[in-house]
């Protein structure tokens, strides 16, 4: 049995029947009353998203999460389809289960989520940082910049992602597939 001490960000915990995984967490220390821990929860199982304070040492039911790898396939109207690298097994995956769909390209490697209690594929991550092909980017036009000046560019995926002015069609480019910024170039 696990205890409010055992919070930590990424931790996927059952609440009053769903998922939820932990995104931020807290301790409230008073003088007078006992501690408290305060965390927002993402729903995993479902779109909401919450605040919980349980008292200091009350019980939490962590769910244990493998993670396996798979590659990504193809899109179609069952959702985003993925193989299993070790058995070759295929599964569908709704959009709002994957962290960065529009970052998702044929063939590419992902980790999926896996419930070991139910054994249910719950989520889809993407490799925190991925190498995209600029398929239409607007020249660049020199002149007195005290900032860092950003524009828009299209990746082979469609996804848009600002970057340098520096950057032209044809270039690869490091983007972060959690905030979907641009890293550096790639040579």
């Amino acid at each position: 049995m696990a205890t409010t001490a055992d919070i930590r960000t990424g931790l996927i915990i059952k609440l009053d029947n769903s998922l939820y995984s932990v995104v931020e967490f807290g301790q409230n220390k008073t003088a007078r009353a006992a501690a408290k821990v305060w965390a927002k929860l993402k729903g995993v199982d479902n779109s909401r998203s919450i605040e919980h304070t349980w008292n200091s040492g009350d019980n939490i039911f962590p769910i244990r999460i493998e993670k396996k790898a798979f590659q990504f396939l193809y899109k179609d109207d069952t959702g985003y389809n993925f193989m299993d690298n070790e058995t070759f097994e295929q599964i569908a995956m709704a959009e709002n289960t994957i962290d960065a769909p529009q970052f998702l390209k044929e063939g590419q490697e992902v980790s999926v989520q896996i419930n070991t209690e139910s054994d249910q594929y719950m989520a889809v991550e993407l490799p925190d940082k991925i190498v995209m092909l600029v398929t239409y980017s607007e020249p660049g036009v020199k002149g007195d910049t005290a900032t860092r000046t950003l524009k828009p560019a299209t990746v082979e995926t469609g996804a848009t992602v600002m970057v340098p002015l520096f950057v032209e069609e044809g270039e690869k480019i490091r983007v972060n597939t959690k905030s979907g910024e641009y890293i550096e170039r790639v040579k």
